[in-house]
C-alpha cells in the first residue's frame, strides 16, 4: 500500500502511514521544508500535492528514492542506505546495519520502501571476463539457502537484500553470455529467498513483487529448474493465505516447467500441489500428487537432497506431507510425517518446528479433541519469540481457530486461543 501510494503520489496515504509509525507531522514538515499545518491538511486529504518542486522536496526530506515517485535519482541517493556505488556510497556493513535498524520494528512503511528500492534497482538492470564478486555472491546465495539458523527473519531479510543490491553494478555492464546467465541465476535465487522471508513475515504483496523480479531473472538465466522452483515457492503464498485454487494453478505451472525428471523443483512442485488440492477439497487429486511427490523423492539425486531452501531434503518433504495429510484428515499419516520431520529438524529451526506443532494440534481437532488442539497451539505460540509470532505462524494458528465450529467459540480453551491471536 505504501509503495503504491508513492507511485501514485498519494501523499495523504504517505504522510498518514509515516505518522502511524511514529513520525510526527512537525518532523515531516521540518524535513520537507513545509508548514506543519499543510502537512496535517495533506494527511487528512483536505489538500493535495501537485507542484513538482513540492514532490521533490518531500522526496528529499523523507529520503524517498526518486524511482518510487517517477523522478530522476535524487542527489542524496548515491549515499543512500541501499546504494551500491562503491565510489560514493556507504560501506556494505553500514548499509546492512542501517537496513537492520529500519527492519527492527518489523515491516513498517519506511522499511518496505527501502526493500522495494533495493529490488527495483536490480530489477531495472535485468533487461537488456567473470567478475571477481560473482563467486562470492553465488556462495552467499548458497549460504542463505540454509534458512534462518535461529536468526530473526527480519535480520536475515536485511542481510539478503544488502547482498542482492551488490548484483546491480555487475548486471549493468556487458558480460559474456555464460557469466550473464550465472549473474541472473544468482539474482533469481536471492530475490526468491527474499520473497520467502517476506512470505513468512506475512507480507504477501511484497513477496509477490519479489517473486516477479526473481522470475525475470530466472527467464534471463535460461534455467527452467530455477523457474519451476520459483513458481512452486510462489504457490505457497496463496496456499498459506487462503487461496488454494490460485496455489494449485501456480503449482501446476511449476510441475510443467520442471518436467518429469526427479529434481528438487519437480518434487517440491508436486508436494505443494498436493497441499493446494487438499485445501481445495480435491482429495483424489491431492493423493495423486502425494504419490507423485513420493515417487520423485525416492529417485531424487543425493546432490539435491540437502536441507536448504534451494534443494529438497527428507525433512522438507515430511513438512509438506504433514500439512497435506492433516488437511485431508489422515491424522495417522500426518503424525508419522510430523514425527519424522521433527527428528530431522535442527533445534534452531524455530519456524519449521512451530508449524509442525500447529499441524499436530490440528490433528487433535480432526480427531475430535478441540480443547487439546487449542491448548497445544496456545502453548506453542506463547513459547515463541515475538519475531516469529506473526505472518505464516499466525495464519496457520488462525486456520485452526476458524476450523472450530462457531458454536464452540465461547468455550474457554477456544477463547484463550482467540485472545492470543488477537493480541
Amino acid at each position: 500500500m505504501f509503495v503504491r501510494a508513492l507511485r501514485e503520489r498519494d501523499f495523504t496515504t504517505v504522510f498518514a502511514m509515516a505518522h502511524d509509525v511514529g513520525i510526527s507531522f512537525n518532523r515531516i514538515a521540518e524535513a520537507c521544508a513545509l508548514k506543519a499545518e499543510r502537512v496535517s491538511q495533506i494527511a487528512r486529504g483536505t489538500t493535495s500535492v501537485t507542484a513538482l518542486t513540492t514532490v521533490e522536496r518531500i522526496a528529499g526530506g523523507l529520503r524517498i528514492p526518486g524511482a518510487l515517485l517517477g523522478l530522476a535519482a535524487q542527489p542524496w541517493e548515491d549515499t543512500a542506505v541501499l546504494s551500491t556505488e562503491s565510489d560514493h556510497g556507504e560501506s556494505p556493513m553500514k548499509r546492512r546495519n542501517l537496513l537492520r535498524g529500519a527492519l527492527a520494528a518489523g515491516l513498517t512503511a519506511p522499511a518496505l520502501a527501502a526493500l522495494t528500492a533495493a529490488r527495483i534497482h536490480v530489477d531495472q538492470t535485468l533487461s537488456p571476463d567473470t567478475p571477481q564478486d560473482l563467486a562470492d555472491l553465488e556462495a552467499a546465495a548458497e549460504s542463505y539457502g540454509y534458512g534462518y539458523h535461529g536468526q530473526a527473519p527480519t535480520r536475515v531479510l536485511a542481510d539478503l537484500v544488502t547482498d542482492f543490491t551488490t548484483l546491480r553494478p555487475l548486471l549493468a555492464v556487458p558480460q559474456p553470455a555464460p557469466v550473464r546467465a550465472r549473474l541472473c541465476r544468482t539474482a533469481g535465487q536471492m530475490a526468491g529467498m527474499t520473497a520467502i522471508v517476506l512470505h513468512d513475515l506475512g507480507s504477501r504483496r511484497e513477496a509477490r513483487a519479489w517473486f516477479a523480479t526473481a522470475a525475470r531473472a530466472a527467464a534471463e538465466s535460461g534455467d527452467d529448474q530455477l523457474r519451476a522452483w520459483l513458481l512452486a515457492r510462489e504457490a505457497m503464498v496463496p496456499l498459506n493465505y487462503g487461496a488454494p485454487r490460485a496455489a494449485a494453478g501456480l503449482a501446476d505451472q511449476a510441475r510443467r516447467s520442471a518436467g518429469t525428471r526427479p529434481t528438487a523443483a519437480a518434487t517440491l512442485a508436486a508436494a505443494v500441489a498436493a497441499r493446494a488440492y487438499a485445501l481445495n477439497h480435491q482429495s483424489e487429486q491431492a493423493r495423486a500428487a502425494l504419490t507423485a511427490a513420493d515417487a520423485l523423492m525416492n529417485r531424487l539425486p543425493e546432490s539435491e537432497r540437502s536441507d536448504t531452501w534451494l534443494t529438497y531434503g527428507e525433512q522438507k518433504h515430511h513438512v509438506h506431507l504433514s500439512h497435506a495429510f492433516t488437511t485431508l484428515g489422515d491424522t495417522r499419516r500426518a503424525r508419522e510425517s510430523q514425527q519424522r520431520a521433527l527428528e530431522l529438524s535442527a533445534p534452531t529451526s524455530t519456524m519449521t518446528r512451530t508449524l509442525l506443532q500447529i499441524d499436530a494440534a490440528a490433528c487433535a481437532h480432526h480427531d475430535g479433541d478441540s480443547d487439546e488442539a487449542c491448548h497445544r497451539t496456545v502453548a506453542t505460540l506463547t513459547s515463541l519469540p515475538g519475531a516469529y509470532r506473526t505472518g505464516l505462524v499466525h495464519r496457520r494458528a488462525l486456520d485452526l481457530y476458524e476450523a472450530i465450529p462457531t458454536e464452540h467459540h465461547h468455550e474457554r480453551a477456544v477463547r484463550e486461543l482467540w485472545d492470543i491471536l488477537a493480541a
